[in-house]
């Protein structure tokens, strides 16, 4: 399969290099495809990884992962095509992270809302996965955590693209909790909150959730 990563930063790369262990070819979309880190990031992953703008990159996906800050996912988007995702999986990994001085990070959307559900306004045409929005970035592809292995929530609207994300959770090591449709995404998003403000408090980003059930 063919995987788009709309995004350079830790999650994208990651995410990235997750996929290309599973087998899967990768491009990288972001405004500069040249930049430094990218060019690292294609040596470190081989022959399986190119990188583009967000239009060559969405064009070429089967599927694509989101993995851009919020201030600049709208115009990821725009620059992406929205017809070059018609049709297609996409997992939303993004939060709407609010950040102010002095101020523990908040949600610039939330409530009756939520950045999944924004998603998928700008792609009417794609089938949008919220997933991997509640963990560090280092631990999204097989978390190795002396708990045993973590759960990772998602939700969609869409069954079958909810399917084909829990299968990539499952190769990359996850449990699946499937939390129904995309509006799930208003409680998905407040949980990485919960994740972000345990991290600054007690210094570690070294855990992920897990569901234990009888």
């Amino acid at each position: 399969m063919k995987i788009a990563i709309l995004g350079s930063g830790g999650v994208g790369q990651d995410l990235g290099l997750g996929f290309i262990g599973l087998g899967h070819e990768v491009k990288m979309g972001s405004r500069d495809p040249q930049k430094k880190e990218i060019r690292e990031w294609l040596v470190k992953a081989g022959p399986k990884a190119s990188a583009g703008g967000f239009g060559e990159a969405a064009a070429f996906g089967d599927l694509a992962v989101l993995a851009t800050q919020w201030s600049g996912t709208e115009n990821a988007l725009r620059l992406a095509g929205p017809a070059n995702l018609a049709g297609k999986v996409v997992i939303d990994a993004t939060n709407p992270l609010l950040f102010r001085p002095d101020a523990p990070p908040s949600l610039a959307i939330g409530g009756n809302d939520s950045a999944g559900e924004q998603v998928q306004r700008w792609l009417p045409g794609a089938r949008v996965v919220k997933a991997f929005n509640s963990v560090n970035h280092a631990f999204m592809v097989h978390p190795s955590l002396p708990g045993g292995p973590p759960d990772m929530f998602l939700c969609g609207d869409d069954e079958a693209a909810k399917k084909e994300v829990s299968a990539i959770c499952l190769a990359f090591g996850w449990g699946v909790i499937d939390m129904g449709g995309l509006e799930a995404a208003r409680l998905l998003e407040p949980l990485a909150l919960i994740y972000i403000r345990h991290a600054i408090r007690t210094g570690t980003w070294d855990y992920a959730f897990k569901l234990l059930k009888k």
